[in-house]
């Protein structure tokens, strides 16, 4: 995503239930009028027991009910509710502590009146502040003091609750300020400011109002499944009833996987050849604000609401546009937000499909042809396979068909695999693609929560590309591309160039309740060498940095995901051995690089990108938000106009004939194209080159008489 933007804002035995003792008493009682305390049902309760033992008996971590995991959950529950400390006080979380004190037992036996109190308390908190808000701006602006050194705290999930309701009040008070400064750096009057204000804050209000048991008991039972991993989740029955946000949470309409965020909803990742993708202006950690139908002019704001429901907002008819109001993942504070427009439109499978080109290297005299083959994501059309069709295309399929033309048609002198932003799927597409370059072989293990092992293996002793090949590897580089590039590594037939990924190596199952689904971890994958893709992913061989924020992006960002952990290794060959010349590979790249336009812009950006995340505070003083705003943007517009003169284009007049250049093109659905990727690419064939100069023998791995096409 660019960086210009302006500033806007076991199947289970008896089952014993027991009584729910004190449902809808205690700190419920304190809740008059505004909100109607919600209560759980049998049939939640009985869920809460089916879970927690299948969460004791089923899940990869081996962990007990008790009081220390308990503690945990109130942590993780409260950082659910409140994680940015702005609606309950230090009072309140004294309140909460007998409650914390008997969350084992109830967590165990299906008593939920812990977690409904805590919930219940909290949404009439929210509905204080909301009123509080709009309080203040009824009373107008120029009661607000914009001269003042006053500063506000971006990011207070890591800070301690206000101590009571007057010193909250001053906190709000900063941050009503905070969001007119935003606003009004956006060009907005006054009478707009609190026009869209109050909007946003009577839209949280009355979502509060229609809170249901439903949603109390769903958010604590993912602060509850959370504690095993960030990949075990509790379905509600509704979300139960849909496949994709149940499953992959991947939506049909812009082709974006989401996932709820405090009281955001986030962009996880894109879906390869979806609209979002092509439009190219929406990004992984953005966060949405509101979305607006084509036939409306009031955007809604979705701040607070449940994730299946603003899923609903953003799918819509194929062909209609959806636009959305997100803070960028990279924006100084979270009033700064941009505005998307995206066509809906299925996602279509011939756009997910490798595709190949070749560039043309020329070192020292000597012309070399490189092959490169982009792989979006391991799909197969599992339909057309079912039915027999013989030509049902699968990833496999499609890049021993693209291989073919390389080595016969074009003449090849080596192949790198671009894996970047690849997200995974079919995990059997990983296992065949491995198998397309290796005779015969393990590809990757799996370990059961009861520590059997399972290994896939490559069966087939026929290799369609026995030459050099380098695997280009980023931060999004997930699942099945860490299983593709971690053997790839393990068995030397070729060098991993890029980023760390993503480091999802983990394998979830979904499991039907009474009420509603569980999905839960069950295995991990670990490669032929026996160290896990978990956590750590797959390491370079020679490293490329990358704007992706790895302190948001990755499973090591994530709270509780499994740790790094190794297992016997499996035989396996290996093919060639690169410690002789990585170093001498390395020091050529690095000189590449210091010498490369598009690198140093990429560090320009990189470094700018670091500074951003660096800032912990911003100024309410109007002035100096304004002089700092000018700063990010002469910034962004230096670098914007960098690039373009790197493309022999005329540079921006102004950060402005920029931002309306960038809209043109997002409206044309060209998108914002990624110069990183280019020149990555290229890169990777002038690795590939210098491997062939230090060592000829790599362009072979076995006798020319035994290569032959991978059968059909």
């Amino acid at each position: 995503m660019p960086i210009a933007f302006r500033a806007r804002s076991i199947a289970l035995g008896l089952l014993v239930f027991l009584p729910l003792a004190g449902i809808g008493t205690s700190l419920s009682a304190n809740i008059e009028g505004a909100y109607t305390a919600v209560t759980p049902t049998i049939e939640q309760a009985r869920a809460n027991i089916l879970i927690s033992r299948q969460l004791q008996f089923t899940h990869f971590r081996d962990q007990a009910i008790n009081d220390e995991l308990a503690d945990e959950v109130f942590d993780d529950y409260l950082d659910y509710l409140d994680g940015q400390r702005v609606y309950l006080t230090q009072e309140d979380i004294r309140d909460f502590q007998p409650l914390k004190a008997e969350m084992a037992a109830a967590l165990r036996t299906g008593q939920l009146q812990p977690g409904f109190e805590i919930y219940n308390r909290v949404q009439q908190r929210i509905i204080e502040r909301m009123d509080y808000a709009l309080g203040l701006l009824d009373d107008g602006l120029d009661q607000f003091d914009f001269s003042s050194d006053d500063e506000i705290l971006l990011d207070r999930s890591e800070t301690e609750w206000e101590p009571d309701q007057e010193a909250l009040d001053k906190l709000w008070n900063k941050r009503i300020r905070n969001a007119v400064l935003g606003q009004r750096l956006n060009g907005s009057g006054d009478d707009e400011i609190i026009e869209v204000l109050t909007r946003r804050y009577e839209s949280q209000r009355k979502r509060v109002s229609q809170m249901r048991s439903e949603d109390a008991f769903q958010a604590y039972m993912n602060a509850f499944t959370g504690t095993w991993d960030p990949h075990t989740n509790y379905f509600s029955p509704r979300n139960s009833e849909n496949f994709n946000i149940n499953m992959s949470l991947s939506l049909e309409g812009i082709g974006a996987v989401l996932q709820s965020d405090n009281e955001y909803t986030k962009v996880v990742r894109l879906v390869p050849g979806g609209p979002a993708a092509r439009q190219g202006q929406l990004g992984p950690a953005d966060r949405i604000v509101s979305v607006k139908q084509e036939d409306d002019d009031t955007p809604t704001n979705v701040i607070g609401w449940r994730l299946d429901e603003v899923v609903d907002l953003i799918r819509g008819p194929r062909g209609s546009t959806v636009t959305l109001e997100v803070v960028p993942a990279n924006a100084s504070d979270e009033t700064v937000t941009r505005s998307i427009d995206i066509k809906r439109d299925k996602v279509k499978l011939e756009e997910q499909s490798a595709s190949s080109e070749v560039i043309e290297l020329e070192r020292n005299g000597e012309k070399y042809l490189i092959g490169v083959i982009d792989i979006p994501t391991f799909y197969a059309d599992f339909q057309a396979m079912q039915q027999g069709d013989p030509n049902y295309k699968s990833t496999t399929r499609d890049v021993r068909r693209l291989l073919e033309k390389l080595r016969n048609e074009q003449n090849v002198d080596g192949l790198v695999v671009d894996l970047r932003n690849n997200g995974g799927g079919a995990l059997h597409e990983a296992n065949d693609l491995v198998g397309l370059f290796i005779d015969q072989g393990p590809t990757v293990q799996i370990r059961s929560s009861d520590n059997q092992v399972q290994v896939l293996s490559d069966q087939d002793p026929s290799v369609a590309w026995d030459g050099p090949m380098v695997v280009l590897v980023n931060r999004m580089s997930a699942s099945a591309s860490e299983i593709f590039a971690g053997a790839i590594q393990d068995y030397g037939r070729g060098l991993v160039v890029g980023s760390q990924t993503f480091g999802k190596g983990t394998v979830q199952a979904v499991r039907s309740l009474n009420h509603g689904q569980l999905k839960i971890t069950q295995s991990k994958f670990y490669r032929v060498s026996g160290g896990s893709t978990q956590h750590r992913g797959v390491i370079p061989d020679i490293e490329i940095p990358s704007r992706v924020d790895t302190t948001r992006i990755g499973e090591d960002a994530l709270e509780r995901a499994l740790p790094w952990d190794q297992i016997e290794a499996v035989p396996h060959t290996r093919y060639f051995d690169f410690s002789g010349m990585i170093d001498e590979l390395r020091d050529r790249h690095a000189s590449r690089f210091d010498e490369s336009p598009e690198f140093r812009l990429l560090q320009q950006e990189i470094d700018f990108l670091r500074e951003q995340r660096k800032t912990t505070m911003v100024s309410l003083n109007e002035d100096q938000r304004r002089d700092y705003q000018q700063q990010l943007e002469h910034r962004q517009l230096t670098i914007a106009n960098a690039r373009r003169e790197i493309k022999g284009e005329e540079p921006f007049e102004s950060f402005e004939a920029m931002e309306e250049y960038e809209e043109q093109q997002a409206a044309e659905a060209h998108g914002n194209e990624d110069d990183e990727l280019d020149f990555i690419v290229r890169e990777g064939g002038h690795i590939m080159a210098d491997m062939l100069e230090l060592d000829r023998r790599m362009a072979s791995i076995l006798p020319v008489d035994t290569v032959t096409a991978k059968a059909e």
